[in-house]
């Protein structure tokens, strides 16, 4: 939370601040019209189902005091909504990326702001910090569409449950658009394309820290894989497997590194819950087609040498990559910093110009109540 607070420009008072002296908080004539303005325009961005505390009620008016306390009860739920959303807890089951944002002391940032009296300002802190967020917050404004509207609606929620603070330097995938994207200082620099999961094995929903990568990786492969034919064919026809590069070694199967190696060249390291990964691969072909959910859960990355080369920046050269791919040594390179990573799901994402991109609902994840059922997935180590 220290750099949270510092990001926010260390407006955060004493998380000492009691109940008691909030409800002693009086808003003056001004900050009452904003709030109701803030309240009212909150259908703009999607916020419309969310419940919140009427501040204006009868005899409100000639107690400033209860109106006051009110007004404050209203702020803080508005302030959440905009950092957690208002969808139930169940709808948000198969969302694993973690988020702080709930730890932040809106409280104290009410305080602050009505002493600096610079209550849009505070609202507007509190508000997604990525580009795509705006986009869609603007498009949502003015669409008209029902079907669109919907969709962007959800997609707005989803950036609701993405932590506030993401990163000076982090990487976002987007199953739905196929593309991992390299984000710093709060813009796009890079792009790859992605394979995805299939329809039953989908890439599931998580965070993860990247702190290096392994070059010529051996695949350790899954039960579930090697249940689909390469236990059978190690068994029953070892001159065909060892032709593969699959190997039993120790009471697991493996494939060596190795041109036809289902990593690649590469693969990053970044442990999760999940065993999902990026990696290479060596079927370059299927990143021509439109629609990429080929894999077990994992994401395969089209360009992968040149992603892990921008990764390593700063602590192996390009030259250096090169010279171990070439050798075959699987070797473990670190980055200069550990990068968030966040594997993510938008069906619907802004452009700088202001425009929309749309794309298919490949797992039927935007119907948030059949979602929650989603099943995660393992593919590789």
């Amino acid at each position: 939370m220290r750099i949270l607070s510092a990001i926010l420009g260390g407006l955060l008072l004493s998380a000492s601040a009691s109940a008691e002296d909030e409800n002693h908080l009086i808003w003056t004539e001004s900050q009452l019209a904003e709030l109701q303005q803030l309240v009212e325009a909150r259908p703009s961005e999607g916020l419309e189902d969310c419940a919140i505390t009427a501040f204006d009620q009868p005899n409100s008016a000639t107690d400033p005091n209860r109106r006051s306390r009110l007004a404050t009860v209203a702020a803080n739920e508005l302030m959440m909504a905009h950092l957690e959303g208002c969808s139930p807890s169940s709808v948000r089951a198969q969302w694993r990326i973690g988020s702080d944002d709930a730890k932040i002391d809106t409280r104290s940032l009410l305080m602050q702001a009505l002493v600096r009296d610079d209550l849009t300002a505070y609202f507007n802190a509190l508000r997604p910090r990525n580009p795509h967020y705006r986009a869609l917050r603007e498009a949502y404004a003015t669409e008209a569409d029902r079907e669109k509207r919907a969709t962007l609606a959800v997609n707005l929620e989803r950036w609701r449950w993405m932590p506030l603070i993401m990163g000076e330097k982090y990487l976002l995938v987007n199953a739905a658009s196929f593309e991992a994207t390299l984000w710093e200082n709060g813009e796009a620099v890079r792009t790859w394309p992605v394979i995805v999961g299939k329809a039953r094995t989908p890439t599931p929903i998580f965070d993860a820290t990247v702190s290096g990568a392994i070059l010529n990786p051996w695949w350790e492969i899954p039960t579930s894989i090697v249940a689909e034919g390469i236990g059978s064919m190690v068994r029953n026809n070892p001159a065909r497997a060892r032709s593969r590069g699959y190997v039993y070694q120790d009471g697991r199967y493996r494939q060596r590194p190795g041109p036809g190696n289902a990593l690649g060249q590469m693969k990053l390291v970044m442990p999760n819950a999940y065993s999902v990964y990026l990696h290479d691969t060596p079927n370059k072909n299927l990143f021509s087609e439109e629609v990429r959910t080929f894999s077990h859960g994992c994401i395969r990355v089209g360009g992968a040498i040149d992603l892990v080369k921008t990764l390593l920046a700063g602590s192996a050269t390009a030259e250096e990559v090169d010279d171990i791919l070439a050798s075959r040594k699987t070797t473990r390179l670190s980055t200069t910093k550990p990068i968030p990573i966040y594997i993510a799901y938008f069906t619907a994402e802004g452009a700088s110009d202001g425009t929309v991109s749309y794309f298919p609902d490949v797992y039927g994840r935007d119907n948030l109540k059949l979602a929650q059922n989603e099943r995660a997935t393992a593919c590789a180590a």
